[in-house]
């Protein structure tokens, strides 16, 4: 059957979109007004979504919170977390669901025509029969409620979007973006947290959080995307006779509001936390923003992003070199937001000063002024225009299906009319005609229309605040207290037994037959082959070529692979710091600026890494390699490696103003990084006390590389001739590396896109260095510190590491299983949903290294004692052949993620430089999949082997961290510019 087929729907539009390579339709259903807009092609991960807007009225969380609690259960499936069920026995390759200002949205992917199937059945029980209304437990456990264990206990709040949120407005750089929305929009919903403020989220009572779920979660406010190989009309089909048609049409005012513009620029001021030890010197948020335009202007959509690369993202260009170079803020950036019916255009300064604020508009305009009277680089106008289509056609978006980021863009436009899904997807024409448009003025017109005469404007002056934590701490223990004191017996008496009844609640197993309906793949279904790699060992004189066949639409993707094996000790640390110099200096042939433009038009973009491969034979043996990876059209590839060469080879390190610029934004952005990401800060910190290899991988993006590149950064600042012995290091450690005999050349490509490679090759090798050098390597010396870093934020990240492999422990392909099973079942449980943390990992690599880490935790002795009691779990573990099913399906879907053409050059670069061979990862698939009960209770003696090195990092609230300031042989703040600990 055809869609236009179909009875229960009436199609709207049905054509073809050459850009996507799919068919289009919008179709409404007729009973209930649903809207639906459909994709059908041949790309087997397949995507849906359910979305409603969901304008919030006030800050408390509603939007949010209802996210959380429609997938604890519903009428089909009522057990207390089918979202965590679906996560640990589907074959997804999405799962999750997300709360904006304006809209929340649920959607799911799968390559599994019946995983698919039953993702979308949960999905639609879940927003429509929710179990909400049958239990405050769900809103209590996910939202807040008040906790007292005894009569006579502290009152306190606790909830998984409370301390979520608690962590996002610990982020200093999250706080000043919801300030800037605040700022423009005062009257609309964009000026509404609809994730919810700590300080309000409290005042949601149970009945307004079960009205908005009531006014807005119905098929007439609905929008329903379909994306992939599938049969359409059938999906319609099932989602009409199941959902849709059990519901009559009903008018919701939903409609997102515009803000009427400002008759003339407005101030704003606010404040953010930082410790008491920090300094509130060059430390404040100076930011300058503009209601721009329509996201129902497909033209100006993407016209602005250009305008945002060329004026200020891009390095060097010229609002950010004009304040940079005024000493107005270490790091400055632009932020075009067009994921609203009102786009936002912010220019932010970092690390500056609220005496600057006058100095900081005046030099923006102007260079603004000077950019429409003498015309934009139109180099950079095409640099952008040509990085935003290189990366349309290219379409790859890493572990993301490409339908997924399709369906969340088609939103920016068909929230706001019905009729325009589409219009930002589809955009070659758009890129074409914005080429024209270089030489006719029209990006300078932008500039006068939508920022020079825009009143509709806002300066936010972001001050730094000592004590601000504590103080909102101690103010909510007034209140508490306050709440308390003013409860009658019988209500602290309810809230004791609110308490115990949530957590009697949380603990209750749910029943067999109930979970026996969440829909379940079997062993069965899942391909028992491993993904093989597409390696294939050429050679261009000396040097070696690994390539990859893989059809990649005439994209080569290149890796240039240097083996770091002769880099000395002292020179080691400072790798990273190479890698963030390089692309970002002048070169012997083009200014930082015009080589940042040159690669944006000639190549799809140049990256460099620093890794590290296990040799799969011999665990305790690894590689370090600097990588400089570029993907570029085949018939750019000539340009791709002399623009390759011209970076590593003809750097100007020799600029120390721009040196200390680069030095400066690269510890400005780590410090939001290190404490916004505190799990991977502590992670890789933990384990860095045991594992050479970790603590390479802290130089290069943790605490350690951060250390050093603030202590270098400081000693420049003071003493200018201090650059020099950066500069010296810089170039011998390009000597060291960048030579022929550490080249090994990564190539993903069609066999098609081969040829000429071999001479480029050549070339490339020969125009390395050849100076002699030492060849003294390096030896990694690691050393248990157990450190506690102290940030101004209300939330911790608590890990415990260790290695098993050093205790004669070999990995296992069950581990894999076992780090499902902990995620979304021990730690899940006793973490998230019994101790109201965020989030729970865990990881178990085959070098042995291990850990487990919170994620916007409220607690830390509770959590570590969780993890000090895994061990017993599993050696009690006891469940049914479905439940271990679904812990083994869960792992194979992490697995079995699809591979973009990068991806799989990736995959089989790593199996090469670790040894690997196919018989060594058929056997981890064949281990995993053959996972039993007998098998995870043995997986105890891993846990116990890493938790017996005793290795713990925590990053969170300073003060929770003094309390307990005996577990850890150090404590010191996180953002710390001081003696570099390598």
């Amino acid at each position: 059957m055809r869609v236009e087929e179909l009875s229960a729907y009436e199609v709207l539009e049905h054509r073809r979109i050459e850009d996507l390579n799919s068919d289009s339709y919008i179709v409404r259903h007729k009973k209930t007004g649903a809207r639906l807009a459909l994709l059908p092609n041949d790309d087997d991960n397949k995507v849906f979504y359910i979305g409603f807007r969901t304008p919030p009225k006030d800050s408390t969380g509603v939007a949010h919170i209802i996210e959380h609690t429609v997938l604890c259960g519903s009428r089909e499936f009522p057990i207390k977390d089918p979202f965590v069920e679906l996560v640990k026995g589907s074959l997804n390759t999405f799962l999750n669901a997300m709360t904006y200002p304006d809209k929340t949205v649920y959607p799911v992917a799968s390559c599994n025509d019946a995983d698919f199937q039953n993702l979308m059945h949960v999905y639609l029980d879940a927003v429509f029969y929710p179990n909400i209304y049958k239990t405050k437990k769900i809103f209590m456990q996910e939202g807040w409620h008040y906790e007292m264990d005894d009569i006579d206990d502290e009152l306190k709040i606790n909830g998984v979007v409370y301390n979520e949120m608690k962590g996002a407005f610990s982020s200093a750089d999250e706080v000043v973006a919801r300030e800037i929305r605040k700022s423009l929009f005062p009257d609309t919903t964009y000026g509404i947290e609809s994730g919810g403020d700590p300080d309000e989220i409290y005042n949601l009572t149970y009945e307004d959080y079960l009205d908005f779920h009531r006014k807005y979660y119905h098929p007439s406010n609905s929008y329903i995307y379909l994306y992939g190989n599938m049969d359409m009309a059938e999906k319609l089909q099932y989602i009409d006779e199941k959902y849709l048609s059990n519901f009559d049409s009903l008018y919701i005012d939903s409609e997102i509001k515009l803000q009427k513009a400002f008759d003339k620029r407005i101030d704003c001021n606010g404040v953010y936390p930082i410790m008491n030890e920090e300094s509130e010197k060059d430390n404040t948020y100076l930011s300058i923003n503009f209601s721009v335009g329509s996201s129902l202007d497909p033209k100006f959509y993407v016209a602005f992003d250009i305008l945002d690369y060329a004026l200020c993202s891009a390095p060097g260009a010229p609002i950010k070199k004009a304040l940079i170079d005024k000493g107005i803020g270490s790091e400055v950036f632009s932020d075009y937001d067009n994921g609203m019916i009102q786009p936002v255009f912010s220019i932010v300064a970092k690390n500056a000063n609220p005496e600057q604020k006058d100095e900081f508009i005046n030099t923006i305009f102007e260079v603004l002024n000077a950019q429409v009277k003498d015309g934009i680089d139109k180099k950079a106008l095409l640099a952008g225009i040509n990085a935003d289509e290189f990366k349309y056609r290219e379409a790859d978006f890493g572990r993301f299906p490409k339908g997924l980021l399709y369906g969340l863009q088609v939103l920016d436009s068909w929230l706001y009319d019905d009729m325009k899904p589409w219009i930002n997807i589809e955009a070659n024409d758009t890129f074409a005609t914005l080429k024209k448009e270089v030489e006719t003025g029209y990006f300078e017109n932008l500039i006068k229309d939508y920022i020079l005469d825009n009143t509709h404007s806002s300066v936010l002056v972001m001050k730094p605040e000592k004590g601000l934590t504590e103080h909102k701490e101690e103010k909510l223990k007034e209140i508490l207290k306050a709440k308390k004191d003013a409860m009658s017996q019988n209500e602290l008496e309810q809230i004791v037994k609110d308490t115990a009844e949530l957590k009697a609640y949380q603990e209750e197993p749910d029943r067999p037959e109930d979970l026996a309906k969440i829909p379940l793949l079997t062993r069965d279904d899942i391909k028992k082959e491993a993904d093989r790699f597409i390696n294939e060992l050429r050679s261009a004189g000396d040097r070696k070529i690994l390539f990859h066949n893989v059809f990649t639409n005439g994209i080569g993707y290149l890796n240039f692979v240097f083996d770091m094996r002769n880099v000395p000790d002292r020179l080691l640390p400072y790798a990273p710091m190479l890698k963030t110099l390089l692309g970002l200096m002048d070169t012997e042939n083009y200014t930082y600026t015009d080589l940042y433009n040159e690669i944006n038009l000639q190549t799809g973009g140049i990256n460099g890494s620093i890794s590290t491969y296990t040799d799969s034979n011999d665990t305790t043996r690894f590689v370090t390699t600097f990588e400089i990876s570029v993907k570029a059209l085949y018939t750019q590839l000539d340009k791709a490696f002399e623009l390759v060469s011209e970076i590593i080879l003809k750097t100007k390190f020799d600029d120390k103003k721009r040196l200390l610029e680069i030095l400066e934004e690269s510890c400005s952005r780590a410090r939001s990084e290190l404490a916004g990401a505190g799990h991977h800060s502590a992670a890789l910190r933990a384990l860095s006390y045991v594992s050479k290899a970790a603590k390479i991988s802290d130089m290069v993006s943790g605490i350690g590389g951060y250390r050093l590149i603030e202590e270098v950064r400081e000693s420049i600042s003071n003493e200018e001739s201090a650059a020099d012995d950066v500069i010296n290091k810089m170039l011998e450690l390009c000597r060291i590396i960048f030579r022929a005999e550490n080249l090994l050349v990564d190539y993903t490509a069609s066999e098609k896109e081969y040829p000429g490679l071999d001479e480029k090759v050549k070339a490339f090798a020969e125009s390395l260095h050849t100076e002699e050098i030492q060849t003294e390597g390096f030896s990694i010396q690691c050393e248990k510190k157990n450190e506690g870093f102290q940030t101004a934020g209300q939330v911790q990240y608590v890990c415990r590491a260790g290695n098993f492999a050093k205790k004669g422990l070999k990995y296992d392909g069950s581990l894999r299983v076992l780090r499902v099973m902990l995620g979304y079942d021990y730690l899940w449980k006793n973490i998230r949903v019994l101790g109201g943390a965020y989030g729970c990992m865990s990881g178990f690599a085959k070098n042995g290294d291990s850990y487990f880490v919170t994620y916007r935790d409220p607690h830390l002795t509770r959590s570590i004692d969780v993890f000090k009691e895994a061990s017993e779990y599993l050696k009690n573990f006891d469940a049914d052949e479905r439940t271990i099913t679904q812990f083994v399906i869960g792992a194979i879907s992490d697995l079995d993620t699809p591979k973009t053409p990068s991806a799989k050059g990736a995959y089989g670069l790593t199996a090469y430089l670790c040894n690997a061979n196919m018989d060594d990862i058929q056997h981890d698939r064949d281990t995993l999949l053959s996972t039993d009960r007998d098998k995870i209770r043995s997986l105890a003696a891993y846990v116990d082997a890493f938790m017996e090195d005793d290795c713990l990092c925590v990053v969170g609230d300073g003060n929770k961290i003094m309390k307990n300031k005996d577990l850890f042989g150090k404590v010191e703040q996180l953002i710390y510019a001081g003696k570099s600990e390598q």
